[in-house]
Order: structure tokens, then C-alpha cells, then sequence
């Protein structure tokens, strides 16, 4: 049960947060522009890669279309200690694919495979041997999952991670996750080794576990379930075929999400200062902050916050009038 990288999402503010009330069991960073960290200007990306020893395992999760800054990234990667190196071929964002990058390597199966290869020997070149993984889809404009996912384990990754759409359908249909199954039996078919993750629309740990159930997949991964949960996680303990049900916790209060979203807030200031404009917070406001009596006016109020002091005095404010 691992945590998917979403930017501007699982930075490191949320994810010492969710490592504190949810642990999943591998953690992955936002993606990282490989060219970006081996660039004279690479402070503000080292900052996301910055990990607390709470957070581990994780996984550094990077995206590039030039195998040579792959392998000097993937080298930096090793050398600040991450269990993993994942490569995104999967991200839809245009500014990404105009890189060559992301998603657009599905239409390059060539440079995909330099690519992991580059990585793999960056890692080599720094005497270490953590994994390296790939998070895609099942193809770019139509599923293609017959014909690329040989092509992805031919290069034997540790992991593959299927995120069940293609990049056409970007999030906007269910993801399929019978398709998930259809990578396993290749994999199978293929003898290959690789672990297969299944990726989309998992609600939290019980639909995880059928959904695995289901697929005979290796691991899940989730993503916009943590929105606003970072007890996610709480009680995911299970064994390799995931039989385990959910110990389930007692869900928190009002009061304890509204605290910990100050808590968030103030971490987020704390890590990131002025590297990352305070209004990244909102999208966390939105999700903290919904299912009980007078969020949406406090959600109101808070998307004109420009700092933790003014949320922490909003909060104390709501929570007083309940009292």
C-alpha cells in the first residue's frame, strides 16, 4: 500500500504529516525534474526532494526525455539516500510533454528504455543498487497495454505501476481496473519479476485490498484519497496478498482534522518559506475542511488566508463558536 506522488500535493510539508498520523508502506516524492537537479540552479527542486528518516522507505519519483541527466540525476538520488528511483511515463501535463517527457515517452518506447537504462547506471555509477521503477498508463491516445508493457519489462524495473487510463482519458473515466489484471498475466506470461502496482479511483484501504484481490496485483497505489486524511493509512497492516482486513481506527473529530490542518499549514510555511507561494495550502483547505456544520463558510474564509497565523486564528475562531 504506497502513497502516489501528486505535485503540489505529497510535498514534504503532507508527507511528514501523513508519516505522523498514517504511514503507508513506501512513500513517493512529488515528481522531480531530473534536468532540474543536476542544473546550476537546483536548490528549489532539492527542496522537494528533502525526506525526514519517518518518511522511509521512499521512493524519489523523477521525469526526463535526455538519458544523460537521467543518470546524473539518478546518481543524486542514490547519494542522498531514497530506497528507489521511479521514472513518471505516465504525467499528462502538456508542459512536461512538450519536454519529451511523462506521458510522451509512450509514444517513444526507444528513448523509454534509454531512459531506464540511464537510471540504472547512474545508480550503479554511485555503488548503490536501490530499485528503479516506472509509473505509466495503459497507452497515449488508445490502451496499448499489450504491446508497451512488454516493451517496460524488457527492461526488468523492480515495479511497474499501471495507472488504469490512458492518457487521452486523463482522470475523466473510471479507471479500469481489469486492465491492472491484463498487466499481471503478461507479466506472468513473460516471466518476468517485476512487481505490478495498480493505479486509479481507489477509495481507501478496503477497496485497495479487493481491488488487489481481484487483479493478483503486487501493491496499490493511492492517491486522491489522502485529500484531506492523512489516517488514510491507519491500521493498513497486511500480509503479501493483501487478506488482512482494516483495523479501523475511530475516525477523527472535526476539531482534530481542523488542528492538524493548522499543524499542515504551519509545516508548509516552515519547509518551504518562500519557495512555494502559501496559496498551495488552499487546495488542502478544500479538503480538510467539507462534511460538517459551517465548512463551507470557513472554507470561504480561508481561501483569502495568506499565512498560518491567519489560518490558526480562523480555526480558533470556528472551533470557539462551536464550543
Amino acid at each position: 500500500m504506497v502513497l502516489a506522488p501528486m505535485a503540489d500535493v505529497t510535498d514534504a510539508a503532507f508527507r511528514r504529516i501523513i508519516a505522523k498520523y498514517g504511514k503507508p508502506d513506501v512513500f513517493w516524492t512529488e515528481f522531480v525534474a531530473a534536468d532540474g537537479l543536476v542544473s546550476p540552479g537546483r536548490k528549489v527542486l532539492l527542496k522537494s526532494l528533502e525526506y525526514t528518516k519517518a518518511e522511509k522507505p521512499i521512493v524519489a519519483q523523477l521525469f526526463s526525455a535526455h538519458p544523460e541527466k537521467m543518470y546524473e540525476a539518478a546518481k543524486l538520488v542514490a547519494e542522498l539516500g531514497f530506497d528507489g528511483l521511479d521514472i513518471n511515463m505516465g504525467c499528462p501535463d502538456r508542459t512536461i510533454e512538450k519536454q519529451c517527457a511523462g506521458a510522451a515517452l509512450m509514444k517513444n518506447p526507444k528513448l523509454a528504455l534509454e531512459i531506464i537504462k540511464a537510471a540504472k547506471e547512474g545508480i550503479k555509477s554511485a555503488g548503490s543498487d536501490i530499485p528503479v521503477s516506472v509509473k505509466t498508463r495503459l497507452g497515449y491516445n488508445k490502451d496499448e497495454l499489450e504491446t508497451w508493457l512488454p516493451i517496460l519489462l524488457s527492461a526488468e524495473p523492480a515495479v511497474i505501476t499501471v495507472h488504469a487510463r490512458t492518457r487521452k482519458e486523463m482522470s475523466n473515466v473510471p479507471a479500469r481496473w481489469d486492465r491492472v489484471k491484463a498487466a499481471v498475466a503478461i507479466r506472468n506470461k513473460l516471466k518476468s519479476e517485476t512487481l505490478i502496482f495498480g493505479n486509479g479511483d481507489v477509495l481507501d484501504l478496503a477497496d485497495a485490498r479487493k481491488k488487489a484481490s481481484e487483479t493478483g496485483c503486487d501493491g496499490v497505489m493511492l492517491g486522491r484519497a489522502i485529500f484531506g486524511n492523512p489516517w488514510l493509512f491507519v491500521g493498513q497492516k497486511a500480509d503479501s496478498r493483501f487478506r488482512i482486513q482494516d483495523s479501523r481506527a475511530e475516525r477523527p473529530t472535526t476539531g482534530e482534522k481542523l488542528k492538524v490542518l493548522i499543524e499542515h499549514a504551519k509545516l508548509f510555511e516552515k519547509i518551504f518559506g518562500k519557495t512555494k507561494n502559501f496559496a498551495v495550502m488552499k487546495k488542502h483547505f478544500k479538503a480538510y475542511v467539507n462534511g460538517f456544520g459551517g465548512a463551507k463558510e470557513l472554507r470561504t474564509k480561508l481561501m483569502l488566508v495568506n499565512n498560518s497565523k491567519e489560518v490558526s486564528k480562523i480555526i480558533a475562531g470556528f472551533l470557539k463558536s462551536k464550543e
